[in-house]
């Protein structure tokens, strides 16, 4: 299946030469969890705070299904 992806805040440098926010098509098996999304782009973990699904957040362990669109975000600090 396939799924559309963003990488935002710097996390992009691990995937693609793109900007932050630029969307990007990942293959993935039918029934993929935002996990296994995590490890096929080869994101560290602990560099991953947020995920959104189709503009809701969602837990790892969240299937994901064809044409999903994914935002994922690291910690982000501010004052």
């Amino acid at each position: 299946m396939r799924v559309h992806v963003r990488l935002f805040a710097g996390l992009n440098r691990y995937v693609t030469n793109k900007p932050s926010g630029i969307p990007f098509d990942a293959e993935l098996p039918d029934g993929a969890t935002v996990e296994a999304l995590i490890r096929h782009l080869g994101l560290p973990p602990d560099e991953v705070r947020v995920v959104f699904v189709n503009g809701r957040a969602q837990p790892l362990n969240f299937a994901l299904t064809e044409g999903d669109e994914v935002g994922i975000f690291p910690p982000i600090g501010g004052g």
